[in-house]
């Protein structure tokens, strides 16, 4: 069954809406979809360096939420018609301009609500990638970013966890737990 939710508003991005078994079930406005809470596909990146620093992004402080706050190198939605790969390969070059070659690690399915009323309900597909880049940031959506060993990252959230957005907490567990299986390498 295909559903289409309220006509979108001139240029408003759609989402693909998902079952829990990641099968497309229609379309909707990025907004609305996390305005109602709805399932939707969605893809999380994670770079690492050569030392195995992980590259984290600090959203910009303007975004409609989560501003300001530390996640992995690269978040979003891919759009309909386009794969997960392409979308992620698109929205790191958007957000941290750059690219570099990815590999699809896993996925899982989240939801959290938000104190502005909106809830993200995701079917997250994670990336890892490996790149030594100098990123060139979209001030609309970074505000800074930085390079960080695990072992720096796991004390800085066990003592600071507000400063990191949900999904990256959750995500971060088991992309940790995803390392240990393949012996520590991304």
């Amino acid at each position: 069954m295909t559903q289409q939710l309220t006509p979108p508003q001139i240029d408003e991005p759609l989402v693909i809406l998902v079952d829990t078994n990641d099968q497309e079930i229609g379309v909707a406005p990025k907004m609305q979809v996390h305005q109602d809470g709805t399932l939707h596909r969605a893809f999380s990146v994670f770079v690492f360096n050569k030392l195995g620093e992980l590259m984290l992004q600090q959203r910009a402080f303007e975004k409609y939420h989560s501003g300001g706050l530390w996640t992995n190198t690269c978040c979003s939605h891919p759009s309909p018609g386009e794969t997960n790969e392409q979308a992620a390969h698109r929205r790191l070059m958007e957000e941290m301009g750059f690219d570099c070659e990815l590999e699809h690690a896993f996925a899982f399915l989240y939801r959290t609500d938000f104190e502005n009323g909106l809830t993200e309900h995701e079917y997250d597909h994670v990336f890892f990638g490996h790149a030594e880049p100098i990123p060139h940031l979209n001030p609309e959506e970074v505000a800074d970013y930085r390079w960080v060993s695990l072992v720096e990252l796991d004390k800085w959230m066990a003592e600071k966890p507000e400063e990191f957005t949900f999904w990256f907490k959750h995500i971060y567990e088991q992309v940790k737990a995803h390392l240990a299986k393949a012996g520590g390498h991304a």
